[in-house]
């Protein structure tokens, strides 16, 4: 069941006792959101999320070869970076 919740720019949700997820501007229909969590908590895109476990299952199966896996980890890490980077 998922949790819905309403919030105004500003305003924030708790995710346990240290994760903050701020909304920090809305324009039509996107919405930019700010997360504060611990370095020890991943947070990621849904997208990008996929591709690091569709990489870790084609690894585990041995149908990516290492120099894939690494190139594709490198892309998505790169991605996750600018993407943080930029706001």
């Amino acid at each position: 069941m998922m949790l819905v919740l309403s919030r105004k720019i500003g305003e924030k949700i708790v995710i346990g006792n240290d994760v903050f997820i701020t909304v920090l501007e809305v324009r039509g229909d996107n919405v930019k959101l700010g997360m504060d969590a611990p370095k020890h908590i991943s947070i990621h895109r849904e997208e990008i999320y996929q591709e690091i476990i569709s990489a870790n299952q084609q690894a585990r199966s041995g149908s990516l070869p290492s120099q894939r896996l690494d190139e594709t980890l490198s892309q998505a890490s790169k991605l996750f970076l600018s993407k943080k980077n930029k706001g």
